[in-house]
């Protein structure tokens, strides 16, 4: 199994069972939504996560996270975790319900 597909897995029963969740494959890896937003996604064995514009600097702020640039730009209002800020399913059940949450609160696609 690669990075990603031990994170995905990881992901999934966090997820599973959410109203309106779903999955989807893009940017080369897995990204999870909810009610058609995109919460997080995995790229080479790191997550992905949307916590919104206005918590930009604060994700930064926290340890193991870098700007999400994986399109070539920075895509203000992500983050990238590494896979060091992922190794407790304490910290990733964190990241993944912040995602989640911030997702919901966002008008259905």
């Amino acid at each position: 199994m690669t990075e990603d597909e031990v994170l995905i897995e990881r992901i999934r029963p966090l997820l599973d069972g959410r109203a309106g969740f779903s999955e989807k494959k893009m940017f080369g890896g897995v990204c999870f939504l909810i009610n058609g937003n995109m919460c997080l996604g995995t790229w080479k064995g790191s997550l992905i996560v949307r916590l919104g514009k206005d918590k930009h600097e604060e994700t930064l702020a926290r340890p193991h996270t870098q700007p999400a640039n994986i399109t070539g730009r920075v895509m203000t209002g992500w983050a990238l975790v590494e896979p060091a800020g992922l190794e407790s399913e304490r910290d990733l059940k964190t990241w993944v319900e912040e995602a989640a949450a911030f997702a919901a609160s966002l008008p259905p696609k």
